[in-house]
């Protein structure tokens, strides 16, 4: 319940009230940045990053051992495997992120 304070009729016109009459309301602020790094570290993302990052690193090492056919071939299938993979990444970030 609200308790009420009583002025008299010559208090109200001579003197200011004691107390505020409306108290400030707390208010919740938001960020614009619905976005946090940490959401990055989502396991999928890690996975499907660490495969990528694996098969570059297997295509380089046949490289240097001189398998140069086969090196290629991997060279291949990672200029469509990349793209396909970031944007796949992407659009699971965004679609599982809670805004």
């Amino acid at each position: 319940m609200r308790k009420t304070h009583d002025i008299g009729f010559r208090n109200f016109l001579h003197k200011p009230s004691f107390k505020p009459s409306i108290k400030p309301r707390p208010f919740k602020a938001y960020s614009f940045v619905p976005f946090s790094l940490l959401a990055m570290l989502d396991p999928t993302i890690l996975t499907i990053g660490g495969i990528v990052l694996g098969i570059s690193m297997i295509e380089r090492i046949l490289e240097r051992w001189g398998v140069i056919d086969l090196s290629d071939q991997f060279a291949k299938v990672m200029r469509f495997i990349l793209p396909v993979t970031f944007y796949g990444a992407l659009f699971y970030f965004f679609a599982t992120f809670i805004f």
